[in-house]
């Protein structure tokens, strides 16, 4: 029998992190949208699971013009989850359980409704307060015109012009993402002072490490000037001066000592592996998701070409490598894999949403088959996982939300154009008998997403049981993968198969097959047979289908 070896390595490194959208997982109180209570309740669930951990969405204080990425107080808990006494009964109840809590730090901007922003609108111009934010006078005869070029990740110019107090049009200021979120200037003192001292009052709250928000759009080129190229706008990502910020970040997580391994994950969207390893010096963050393999279609080279990219320029580094392959941002596995015939993408919009959230007609059976052997994939690569809920469940997008329920500022802002996130965020559904599918308690308001009727063949109680089930899958597939010691390691190596396959070696003759193609592939000759997606025989691994299998040496 074989026996497994104590991993000495930091947690992170292996883990698998399950990812909480909290308004969205399981509502306590009854008011329709998620909370502290109910994520709570349901921690057996992630335990029965066989995570290592949860990430949350951000919990603080907000207006939600996007639904916490517009921070208004970064040391409170938002109301709507609960507050600061059932946030610690929660990560006491997680730690009890040996689960990981990580929050979600939102430093490249904070909601129009921060005390700092407010008081900066209210101070008027050229004062110390607007100095904590990109505020500029306008272009044009009278200001009328935005400061530069640069445009907003949600659509339309990334500024927006504000009244002064005196009532007159005013300064412009700086937004990324929505105009109810301000970026904040990074060179400013107030700025990282602020920052670390946030880090420190969750950490000394107990929490395990941070999901760092745009960790690559901290500083923005000190002139903001326009941006003459095309795509990638280096004037406001992955600026040289960021890697000081994650610097100093990493000096406080260390601060606490061997005992606590604390992590720092960045979101980093960079057009190469390797200006992402760039982040990953070992005084930097200690991960970064690698989105890479998010974006790629259902497709055997580029799946490849991903994951040589992953090990060969973040493995340099001596830094795990972070898979994932969906997040509250981007569409269900099961529907980009299960696309047939896509839509034509507007030109208007940006070429990074037509491959995280792509439209067209949608063959559901084919796309949870293919999820199946991708999670699988996944699995079984080196490195740390991140699970979004309800990829578990085989969640498809519901793509076809009333478009008076939408609430994604990607909608709004590019008046439906982009179909935005919600179709991700649909609270989940835990049993077949309840109006809310077991969100709510009995008798509450409706969710603050509407649930079509066809989340009940996709409730939690009816997969748990079913042998089958993608659910069963997945704990399967944890389970092997916390006990089998050809995955403890990094070690990994192509081994030969045709065109339209996948075949790799992990250790101790543990492999994973991945069949891309369109005819079963017969799988090696005496080698056995640990795990499959689909009920299949021994000898052949048939289409859109993974196996992992124990060699024969």
């Amino acid at each position: 029998m074989n026996s497994v070896v104590p991993d000495k390595r930091p947690w992170w490194r292996t883990a698998v992190i399950y990812q909480v959208y909290i308004r969205s997982f399981a509502d306590g109180d009854g008011d329709g949208i998620g909370d502290f209570a109910g994520l709570t309740s349901r921690l057996d669930y992630l335990v029965g699971l066989g995570v290592d951990g949860v990430w949350l969405n951000p919990c603080f204080p907000s207006p939600q013009a996007d639904h916490g990425y517009d921070v208004a107080d970064y040391s409170d808990i938002e109301p709507d989850y609960g507050d600061l006494a059932s946030f610690d009964e929660f990560v006491a109840a997680a730690h009890e359980r040996g689960l990981k809590v990580l929050l979600d730090l939102v430093p490249n901007h904070c909601a129009i409704r921060h005390p700092w922003f407010t008081a900066a609108v209210s101070a008027g111009t050229g004062s110390p307060e607007r100095e904590r934010f990109h505020f500029r006078d306008g272009r044009g005869v009278s200001g009328e015109l935005p400061p530069n070029n640069w445009r907003s990740s949600f659509g339309g110019p990334a500024w927006t012009r504000i009244t002064e107090p005196d009532g007159t049009p005013g300064q412009w200021y700086l937004n990324s993402f929505d105009s109810a979120q301000a970026d904040i200037n990074w060179r400013h003192p107030d700025v990282p002072a602020l920052f670390e001292d946030v880090l420190r009052f969750w950490f000394d709250r107990g929490v395990d490490g941070f999901r760092i928000d745009v960790a690559n759009g901290l500083h923005k080129h000190p002139e903001l000037p326009d941006w003459t190229g095309t795509g990638f706008n280096a004037y406001a990502w992955d600026r040289p001066e960021v890697h000081d910020i994650h610097r100093s970040w990493r000096r406080i997580a260390d601060s606490y000592g061997p005992g606590r391994e604390l992590t720092l994950v960045g979101e980093i969207w960079v057009p190469t592996a390797e200006a992402l390893a760039a982040y990953l010096r070992p005084d930097e963050l200690p991960q970064a998701f690698f989105f890479d393999l998010l974006k790629r279609r259902w497709d055997a080279n580029g799946w490849r070409t991903s994951i040589d990219q992953a090990i060969t320029a973040i493995g340099a580094t001596g830094a795990t490598i972070t898979w994932t392959l969906a997040n509250h941002d981007v569409h269900r596995t099961v529907t980009r894999y299960g696309i047939t015939r896509p839509d034509d993408v507007p030109a208007s919009l940006d070429p990074h949403v037509a491959l995280t959230r792509p439209r067209g007609e949608v063959d559901v059976a084919l796309g949870e088959r293919r999820a199946r052997a991708a999670v699988m994939t996944l699995l079984a690569l080196p490195g740390s996982c991140y699970l979004y809920q309800g990829e578990e469940l085989g969640l498809p997008e519901v793509l076809d939300l009333d478009d008076a329920a939408r609430q994604d500022p990607n909608w709004i802002r590019t008046n439906g154009v982009d179909a935005g996130r919600d179709g991700c965020r649909v609270p989940l559904p835990w049993t077949q008998e309840s109006a809310t599918f077991g969100f709510s308690p009995p008798d509450a308001a409706a969710p603050w997403l509407p649930q079509p009727e066809w989340f009940a063949k996709y409730a939690v109680s009816e997969l748990w049981s079913d042998v089958d089930s993608i659910l069963a899958l997945h704990r399967r597939a944890l389970r092997i993968r916390r006990s089998e010691p050809g995955l403890a390691g990094d070690a990994f190596r192509w081994l030969d198969a045709p065109e339209g396959v996948l075949f790799f070696e992990r250790g101790n003759g543990f492999a994973c097959v991945v069949n891309f193609g369109t005819e079963p592939y017969p799988l090696p000759a005496g080698s056995k047979v640990v795990l499959t997606s689909v009920r299949c025989g021994d000898e052949s691994l048939p289409a859109d289908a993974a196996a992992w299998i124990r060699l024969r040496r």
